[in-house]
């Protein structure tokens, strides 16, 4: 009896801890400009690799820590040169952004492709394609991120005082970032199903980030205000960024460490 109370316990704490990282991802993506916030998911990742390394037992070995440490500088570059936020506080200005002629081209070539990638290549290389499964979770990316951008705005409204369950465009996003997050599980999971897990975090990684970059570029123009050397730091510290997931997944299988560090090279070499 109490061992079954004290897993119902632990599992409503996995619960709720999880259940309050998704709010302050949501209070993040709320707050902050959406070129900021992305990439530094790359810091779950860090931060589950090391909890990993002590509360599992798993192994990190050299080339997963310096990838730990270069996705900790790229992240560090990152905030250094980060963009101001966009200056969107009403729903109003939100519709307004939204039916700019450059989002509604960028959106319908987003929607169709798609329709492309989950009617027509999905069926007929899904399954030994690891890029088609993850590109439809990538671009579908765009729209839940953009939903919850401006769910955001709503919930800073309601509170307010502003009358933001009247405006359809809060139950539009509501929608859409259902559907956009329901595809993005559905598509993720048959992936990781498929493919080895090294490979698809890095990969989906990559393709969510630029294609969440390009959609706040375009939608909120966060770097109009932005200098050419912070533009250049902000890059720097995204490629710094996949260089370290990629060492932190890639080569975790490797027996690397500072100790056979040398005999690893030779046996390389020969």
């Amino acid at each position: 009896m109490q061992k079954v109370l004290c897993n119902s316990l632990v599992f409503i704490f996995l619960v709720c801890l999880v259940g309050g990282g998704e709010a302050a991802n949501f209070a993040a993506y709320a707050f902050a400009p959406a070129t900021i916030v992305t990439p530094l998911g790359a810091l779950s990742v860090l931060i589950s690799a090391i909890l990993s390394s002590y509360l599992l037992g798993e192994r990190l070995n050299l080339l997963g820590k310096l990838g730990c440490l270069l996705s900790l500088v790229g992240s560090t570059v990152m905030v250094i040169h980060a963009p101001e936020d966009e200056e969107v506080t009403t729903l109003e200005e939100m519709t307004s952004k939204l039916k700019e002629p450059g989002f509604l081209a960028y959106a319908a070539i987003l929607l169709a492709l798609c329709f492309l990638l989950i009617f027509y290549l999905a069926p007929r290389y899904g399954q030994s394609n690891i890029l088609i499964y993850l590109a439809i979770c990538s671009v579908i990316g765009a729209f839940s991120v953009s939903s919850v951008k401006g769910l955001g705005i709503a919930i800073k409204g309601f509170f307010a005082g502003q009358p933001v369950l009247q405006n359809p465009l809060t139950w539009i996003l509501v929608i859409t970032l259902v559907a956009s997050i329901t595809t993005q599980i559905n598509y993720l999971n048959k992936s990781l199903d498929i493919f080895n897990t090294s490979l698809v975090f890095p990969i989906y990684y990559v393709l969510f980030t630029t294609i969440v970059i390009t959609t706040s570029i375009i939608l909120f123009k966060e770097w109009v205000t932005m200098t050419v050397v912070d533009i250049i730091g902000t890059v720097c510290g995204f490629l710094t960024i996949i260089l370290g997931v990629f060492l932190l997944h890639a080569f975790k299988d490797m027996d690397v460490s500072f100790g056979n560090l040398p005999q690893v090279l030779q046996n390389e070499e020969t």
